[in-house]
C-alpha cells in the first residue's frame, strides 16, 4: 500500500450515515499485510436482495466465478471480501478457497452459502489460504455494527492512498431513502462491466431484477467510464444490496416513478466513487476529464475518449504540465472510428487550442502552460460528424505508477 495520500484526495472521507438492514465488521487475518485490516464482512437482513456486475476478462478470478453462480438467486445475507490476495489464476485451489469461505460464512451467519457473495484484491497468483477466515467471520459476524463504512473501506484496500465513499439520502415516493457505497482502486483500472470492486447498498425496498437493471444503467456512465492505465482486472467485481429496510411499497417495475430517482441516486454515489479511483491512480498528480463530442454515435465518442484518457504519451504529457495537443489528435486518428482531420478541434480547458485541421489562430502558448498546471484538467474534442459525445474519467501518467507496479510484489 502507497505511504503518500494522492494529492487529489477528498480532503475527508465522507459523513455515512447507518443504513438500515446492515451491520459490517472488520478484522486483521494476516492474509498478505501485517498491522492493517484485511477482512470485511458485511450482514444483511433477511429479504436483501442483490445484482451485480463483473469483469469481462476471460482470466476471472475465483470469487468472481462464485458470486456469477450464486447471483442468479437473487438474495444475500453476507459479504466477505479481503485484501492482499486476488485468489485469481489459482486453479483448483482457488475454487476450493472460495467454497471453504463461503461455508465458514454460512456458519458464522447462519444462512445458506448461496447467499454468501465473496470478493478478493491483490496479488495474482498466489493460493489464498481460507483457513484463516476460520474463527475470523465468527468474531466478526459477533462484533458487526451499523456503522463503519470507512473502515470497511480501508480493509479493502491495496495501492490505494485513501479509503473511498459516497453517500446520497433521497425521498422516493414519501419515504427516506439512502444509497451508501465503498470501492477501491489504484492501478490496473479500465473496467469492463464493474470496476477494482466496488460495493453499494441500499434500504430502499427493490426487486432483484430492478436493481439489476439500475445497476446496469448506472454503470455504463460512471465506473465503465473510468481508467487508469488501461488494464481489466481479473477482479473486477461491483455489487448492490437493497435491504428494504426503509420500507413502503416494494420497487418492482422499471415503469413505476420511483425507479428514476433511485437510478439517478445510483448514478451520484457510482459516479463519485469512480472520480475518486481516478483520483487514487498510482501516482497520480493530476485528475483528468476528457469529453468527446460530434462522434457520429455516444459508442464511438466512448471509444475515442478511451483512446486519449488511456495513451502513455497523452497522460505523460499532462503530467509534465505541457499542452501537447498533437498527442490528442494522435490519439483521435488510431482510434479507429470515423473522424475527419479537417473538422476536429481540440480544447485544453476553456481555450481551443486547435481548429479545421491546424493550431487555432488566437493559440497562446503561455496562456496554455497557465491552465495545465492546475490539478484537474479537461480535454474535449470535437469531431464535427454527429451527436454522439461521451466523458471519461484518467489521470496523468508520472515516474511513481512505474516505481510502484516494478516492485509491487516485492
Amino acid at each position: 500500500m502507497a505511504a503518500k495520500v494522492s494529492p487529489l484526495a477528498p480532503k475527508s472521507f465522507p459523513a455515512m450515515p447507518a443504513l438500515a438492514g446492515i451491520r459490517m465488521a472488520t478484522a486483521e487475518a494476516g492474509i498478505r499485510y501485517k498491522g492493517r485490516t484485511d477482512v470485511l464482512l458485511m450482514l444483511f437482513d433477511p429479504g436483501t436482495t442483490v445484482a451485480g456486475v463483473f469483469t469481462k476478462s476471460r482470466c476471472p478470478s475465483a470469487p468472481v466465478d462464485w458470486c456469477r453462480e450464486v447471483l442468479n438467486g437473487g438474495t444475500a445475507r453476507a459479504l466477505v471480501v479481503n485484501s492482499g490476495n486476488a485468489n485469481a489464476f489459482t486453479g483448483k485451489k482457488g475454487r476450493t478457497a472460495t467454497k471453504l469461505t463461503a461455508e465458514l460464512a454460512a456458519k458464522a451467519v447462519g444462512c445458506r452459502e448461496d447467499e454468501i457473495f465473496l470478493a478478493s484484491t491483490g496479488v495474482i497468483g498466489e493460493p489464498l489460504d481460507a483457513t484463516k477466515f476460520d474463527g475470523v467471520l465468527s468474531t466478526l459476524a459477533g462484533s458487526a455494527a451499523p456503522d463503519g463504512w470507512e473502515k470497511a473501506a480501508r480493509a479493502i484496500m491495496t495501492t490505494d492512498t485513501f479509503p473511498k465513499g459516497a453517500s446520497v439520502t433521497i425521498d422516493l415516493g414519501g419515504t427516506r431513502v439512502t444509497v451508501s457505497g465503498v470501492a477501491k482502486g489504484a492501478g490496473m483500472i479500465a473496467p469492463d462491466m464493474a470496476t477494482m470492486l466496488s460495493f453499494v447498498a441500499t434500504d430502499a425496498p427493490v426487486s432483484a431484477p430492478v436493481l439489476q437493471s439500475i445497476l446496469n444503467g448506472a454503470t455504463s456512465t460512471t465506473f465503465n467510464c473510468v481508467t487508469i492505465d488501461g488494464d481489466t482486472s481479473t477482479s473486477d467485481t461491483l455489487l448492490a444490496f437493497a435491504t428494504g429496510a426503509a420500507g413502503g411499497a416494494p420497487l418492482t417495475d422499471e415503469g413505476d416513478p420511483r425507479f428514476s430517482a433511485l437510478k439517478t441516486a445510483f448514478d451520484i454515489v457510482l459516479a463519485d466513487l469512480a472520480q475518486q479511483v481516478a483520483r487514487d491512480g498510482e501516482g497520480a498528480t493530476k485528475f483528468v476529464t476528457v469529453h468527446v463530442g460530434g462522434a457520429e454515435s455516444d459508442a464511438s465518442a466512448r471509444r475515442i475518449a478511451l483512446s486519449i484518457a488511456n495513451s502513455p504519451l497523452v497522460k505523460t504529457a499532462i503530467a509534465g504540465e505541457d499542452a501537447n495537443w498533437g498527442r490528442v489528435v494522435m490519439a483521435v486518428g488510431k482510434a479507429g472510428e470515423p473522424a475527419d482531420r479537417d473538422r476536429l478541434a481540440i480544447w485544453f480547458g476553456p481555450i481551443r487550442v486547435a481548429v479545421e485541421g491546424e493550431r487555432d489562430a488566437g493559440y497562446d502558448e503561455a496562456e496554455v502552460s497557465r491552465y495545465m498546471k492546475n490539478q484537474d484538467i479537461e480535454v474535449r474534442a470535437e469531431l464535427g460528424l454527429g451527436s454522439g459525445k461521451a466523458r471519461v474519467w484518467t489521470c496523468d501518467l508520472t515516474a511513481e505508477y512505474i516505481a510502484i507496479n516494478a516492485d509491487y510484489r516485492s
